[in-house]
């Protein structure tokens, strides 16, 4: 299959950077990986194995991912720690070309220790369409379902499982009937998985609206097994744009935009006042927004009078603050906002391997960025929320890794 790409000449890889030096506890609800070659081998029943995911190399040199008749590269600036700055806005085309932490578990926990970071939630990369999307528009639906449950067998088995404590198990579910997301869900959480990332605006990909009962069945399997709902920005396409506008920069100064209209319409969809212990975590869009939402909110009910959607006397910037939770690499002129939103609702993201991430320097970010927060307040965004919302283990007292956590007789 020939792809209108050319092949670019990168820069080598730089060295591998000394560990920096550990002051706080950092747990990052949102960073990436990049799906192996192989990774489907032997996990699909024998009559569907030959038309699993599998990677191809084009004429122009690309290694890229082929299914169900499309192809999926990775997008620029997708794979990029780890290269010289002058190669961010190139692509990574061979997976060689690519830090082995993008890919490999050791090498991606060697990175977390380069980097200070104790634990992490990775989202999946372009074959998934980061949510799963991919598989469950698959043409032939017996496929669809194979592949998204081989996808969650291999982040169990060969992601999660070798470093139980260093990785929050998240995985995807199939959208293309709600009954079978459902039981993905729910199969996945008795082995041990505490999220699931679904599509941020589902209608924006030809799915039902969030709005729509078609959902019910895969949010209620959530909340029973308090499955938290990862909603990562750009899971169903950056923001609309203009003619002639410049996609990459435009697209991503959006993401703020894009992430207030998706918990807009997660907050006014039946799902939070059917189900109260529901737990949404918006990641990559950060906190700006938050505040100036809460606003509005408040401002629907003291004046326009059109927040009267809830049950009871609950206020919607009430229910957005207990179903609701933010993430956030720095934010340095709105983390002033964070009582407004709640200081319990932030968690704090490194972006591993985006060019928005901040590895292997982000213990330094944190520190410049929250150092002169109250020490509670600095412990509560940089891991304890997290810990909390995931329902994942802390590390133990003297481990490197526990600079900060909380003293046992607080």
């Amino acid at each position: 299959m020939k792809l209108n790409l050319r092949k670019t000449e990168l820069h080598e890889l730089l060295p591998d950077p000394v560990a920096r030096a550990i002051r706080h506890t950092l747990i990052s609800v949102d960073d990436h990986l990049v799906e192996p070659p192989g990774m489907f081998d032997g996990r699909l029943p024998h009559h569907l194995q030959d038309a699993a995911p599998r990677v191809i190399e084009t004429e122009e040199g690309h290694e890229v991912w082929q299914f169900d008749g499309q192809v999926f590269f990775q997008v620029g600036l997708n794979a990029v720690v780890g290269r010289p700055r002058e190669d961010w806005l190139v692509e990574p085309t061979r997976f060689n070309e690519m830090r082995p932490g993008c890919w490999d578990i050791d090498a991606r926990i060697k990175d977390q220790d380069i980097n200070g970071i104790w634990a992490s939630c990775n989202f999946p990369s372009q074959i998934t369409g980061f949510c799963g999307r991919v598989f469950s528009q698959c043409a032939d639906r017996e496929l669809g379902v194979e592949v998204t449950r081989a996808w969650n067998d291999w982040f169990h088995d060969e992601w999660w499982q070798p470093y139980p404590t260093r990785q929050i198990p998240m995985g995807i579910t199939y959208l293309g009937d709600p009954e079978e997301g459902a039981r993905e869900i729910r199969r996945n959480a008795e082995r041990g998985f505490t999220a699931v990332t679904l599509p941020e605006q589902p209608h924006r990909v030809g799915m039902e609206p969030i709005f729509s009962r078609w959902w019910e069945p895969i949010v209620r399997a959530c909340a029973e097994t308090e499955t938290v709902i990862c909603l990562h920005v750009g899971s169903t396409g950056i923001a609309p744009m203009p003619p002639g506008a410049p996609m990459v920069a435009l697209g991503a100064t959006l993401f703020g935009q894009l992430s207030l209209g998706a918990c807009a319409e997660w907050l006014w969809s039946p799902w939070p006042s059917e189900f109260p212990n529901l737990k949404i975590i918006m990641s990559e869009g950060g906190i700006g927004w938050v505040a100036m939402l809460i606003d509005r909110l408040e401002n629907l009910v003291d004046r326009s009078g059109y927040g009267t959607y809830f049950p009871g006397d609950l206020r919607p910037a009430d229910v957005l603050r207990r179903n609701f939770w933010f993430a956030t690499i720095d934010d340095p002129s709105t983390i002033t906002t964070r009582h407004t939103i709640g200081v319990e609702n932030i968690c704090f993201e490194s972006d591993y391997p985006h060019g928005d991430g901040t590895w292997p320097d982000t213990q330094a970010v944190f520190d410049q960025f929250y150092g002169t927060l109250p020490v509670e307040e600095q412990r509560m965004i940089s891991h304890e929320n997290a810990a909390k919302l995931f329902r994942h283990p802390l590390p133990t007292i003297g481990s490197p890794f526990a600079a900060s956590l909380r003293p046992t007789n607080a």
